[in-house]
């Protein structure tokens, strides 16, 4: 009678765990949906300050935002972010050739910081490459990402991106 008594409560618990996990992911993904639109480089470190540098669309019947970054320029990259489960994910691909997936692993308040979670054309020991990232959404009109890349297996700090974006009026 115990073991059914204790097997009922980690089913209660285990329910209500899964019912409430979702719903971090769930506010940081319509966050991300709600930046549909052009984007302002505040600092103009990729590219001519004030100019449109990063476009957001939503796709997919509202599961997927596609992010184009730096539009318009021989380096363009693409990331898609969508969620799995409880989770948001993103697959980055990288005009470096490579296309490293992330998984958000802190949502919490306006931080979103994605750490590495596998990918294509990367071997994290040798390959450089994005590893993991930071959104801080300053407002619905303002938004900082840190990229961290990696090389050899270890942080590269020479090539850091950092994003400082506002929306285009």
């Amino acid at each position: 009678m115990f073991r059914l008594i204790l097997g009922v409560f980690a089913l209660v618990i285990s329910a209500s765990v899964s019912a409430q996990s979702p719903q971090p992911a769930a506010s940081a993904f319509e966050r991300l949906k709600a930046m549909e639109g052009e984007w302002i480089d505040v600092t103009g470190a990729f590219g001519k300050k004030g100019a449109v540098v990063a476009v957001y669309k939503v796709t997919g019947a509202g599961n997927t935002v596609i992010e184009s970054f730096p539009v318009g320029t021989p380096h363009e990259m693409t990331t898609v972010y969508h969620r799995d489960g409880s989770h948001v994910v993103l697959t980055h691909y990288c005009s470096g050739g490579t296309q490293p997936r992330m998984r958000a692993k802190e949502i919490n308040g306006n931080i979103m910081s994605f750490d590495f979670d596998g990918g294509t054309n990367v071997d994290p020991a040798t390959t450089s490459h994005m590893h993991n990232m930071r959104w801080e959404f300053i407002s619905k009109d303002e938004v900082k990402a840190d990229w961290h890349n990696w090389d050899k297996g270890k942080e590269d700090p020479a090539h850091l991106g950092r994003m400082h974006l506002t929306r285009k009026k």
